[in-house]
């Protein structure tokens, strides 16, 4: 069985085209959180048909990137703090979970791969400056390879299918820039070498503190805010 991320492939026909451009519109901010979706004015901006249009907002709705309610329509999702923070409770556990499955399957040439990846990220200049991480998706997102790692193609339908693009979506509307970019490397690191040591438990253990530091980075971000404001 082939493992991939089902919204991640190239683009074959017209409605696989027109949902990655509207994924990469959501995403990035181009299409606003919270905005209501008009299928008449999409399907002529897009110059295709009603049904080709919903194909591609069928797969959406499955990404949570779209919500659609009888009588009322589609809309955009609204980010909300408490939305992000429930993804990444679930996150902690499931990719804690697809890090113990990687240190189990994942080949020699994947992980030499992923510490190719490493290293390219050590060159960022915002990297070394301690002000972001940001990756690029895909091939160049460490979480995304890690999970295509477990080799578990139900940990890659849910992480990499039903959550990646919305975990992408809130890092664009939250911003980029972290006080834990040197940190987070730093526990990349550590966990590429506990899958190279075949280190199940240490792995899971890693992933999961990883995603709970940054959880909790969040929260200290959001009091922060909030105390700045009374």
């Amino acid at each position: 069985m082939a493992l991939e991320n089902p919204t991640l492939q190239t683009p074959v026909t017209t409605a696989d085209k027109v949902f990655q451009r509207m994924l990469h519109a959501i995403v990035e901010g181009h299409i606003p959180a919270g905005s209501k979706i008009s299928e008449p004015e999409l399907a002529k901006q897009y110059q295709i048909s009603r049904s080709t249009l919903r194909e591609a907002l069928n797969r959406l709705e499955k990404c949570h990137l779209i919500e659609r309610k009888p009588n009322i329509g589609s809309k955009v999702v609204e980010c909300s703090i408490e939305g992000l923070l429930e993804i990444y409770v679930v996150r902690e556990s499931l990719e804690g979970m697809a890090c113990r499955q990687a240190a189990m399957y994942m080949t020699d040439r994947e992980i030499s791969e992923m510490k190719d990846i490493l290293t390219q990220h050590a060159s960022m200049q915002a990297l070394k400056e301690g002000t972001a991480y940001y990756q690029e998706e895909g091939d160049l997102d460490f979480h995304y390879k890690v999970i295509l790692g477990s080799h578990n193609q139900q940990l890659i339908n849910i992480l990499c299918g039903q959550l990646y693009h919305l975990v992408r979506m809130y890092r664009c509307q939250f911003g980029m820039n972290s006080p834990r970019a040197s940190k987070a490397f730093e526990e990349h690191s550590r966990i590429i070498e506990a899958i190279a040591d075949r280190d199940g438990e240490l792995a899971e253990i890693l992933m999961r503190r990883h995603i709970a530091a940054s959880r909790k980075n969040i929260e200290n971000k959001i009091a922060e805010k909030n105390s700045n404001t009374h």
